[in-house]
């Protein structure tokens, strides 16, 4: 989970003031007043399925905290969606588009 993290801080490019670990990732996914924003934020996770196969429970953390930042960002003028490529391995849970 810590290069899960790592990658998330670099890729969101989170403030350094922010709470370490999923906290920290949270805070910054509900907020993101530092990325400019043209009505919207999308996050599209691709490789999923290796944190998925390497840390299971650190998966399923990843989701619920994306699945809370995007009900956080319903409540705005900006909406957030976050999508998780089909190729890989398929996780139950994990609702398939299409």
């Amino acid at each position: 989970s810590d290069g899960f993290l790592r990658l998330c801080a670099e890729t969101f490019a989170l403030p350094a003031g922010l709470t370490a670990g999923w906290d920290g990732l949270e805070q910054g996914l509900k907020d993101l007043s530092w990325v400019e924003s043209d009505g919207g934020y999308l996050v599209m996770y691709e490789a999923w399925a290796e944190l998925a196969e390497a840390d299971q429970r650190s998966f399923r953390t990843a989701l619920d905290i994306f699945t809370r930042a995007v009900e956080a960002w319903q409540e705005t003028s900006t909406p957030m969606s976050v999508l998780l490529s089909s190729i890989g391995v398929e996780v139950a849970g994990v609702p398939k588009l299409g």
